[in-house]
């Protein structure tokens, strides 16, 4: 909708502080969570700044932009990719509307691919927002993490994560994926 800020928050912790931050914006506001028990992973005294992007690690092979749930999940899968020896650059997007655009710019510009992780259709959705930064400012390879157009189901939460190709592996799946692209360019 025009004119709609949409927040989605990856813990409990930054799902309230996103709630005090919605109470004193001027202006429509959706706040979309979900409902899985979640670790709580993010400082309880940080300040939510709405539509300013939350570095969880800085890295220069691959930018991982994730919002909601997802962003625990790209945080399994960034520990695994720093193992393999993989600079990973992980942002928490948690305002997808509006976005931050610089947040965004500056990450691609470094690392020259990205992988975008949400549990959202791709269509219309964070991945949508980060490809039309990209293609703007600075056209790179994107893999997107997302359901693909389809109906969701009722579930244990982590079951229907697995299903629709919305868990850890299919994180690093993608992160192979679009750095291999990347190098395809430069070698081109």
């Amino acid at each position: 909708l025009p004119g709609m800020t949409v927040i989605v928050p990856c813990d409990y912790n930054q799902t309230k502080a996103a709630t005090i931050a919605i109470a004193d914006y001027v202006g429509p506001v959706y706040l979309r969570f979900g409902r899985p028990s979640w670790p709580i992973f993010t400082d309880p005294n940080h300040k939510f700044e709405i539509g300013k992007a939350q570095y969880f690690s800085e890295g220069t092979d691959v930018s991982i932009f994730a919002c909601g749930h997802m962003v625990w999940k790209a945080i399994e899968a960034g520990k695994i990719l720093e193992e393999r020896g993989i600079s990973v650059e992980l942002i928490n997007i948690h305002t997808i509307k509006p976005v931050d655009e610089t947040a965004v710019i500056a990450s691609i510009k470094k690392t020259k691919c990205a992988v975008t992780v949400e549990e959202h259709n791709v269509i219309g959705g964070l991945g949508d927002t980060i490809a039309q930064v990209a293609a703007k400012h600075f056209p790179i390879p994107i893999e997107y993490i997302g359901t693909q157009d389809t109906f969701g189901e009722s579930g244990v939460p982590k079951d229907l994560l697995k299903k629709y190709g919305l868990d850890t592996p299919n994180i690093l799946t993608a992160v192979d994926k679009v750095m291999s692209r990347k190098n395809e360019l430069v070698d081109a």
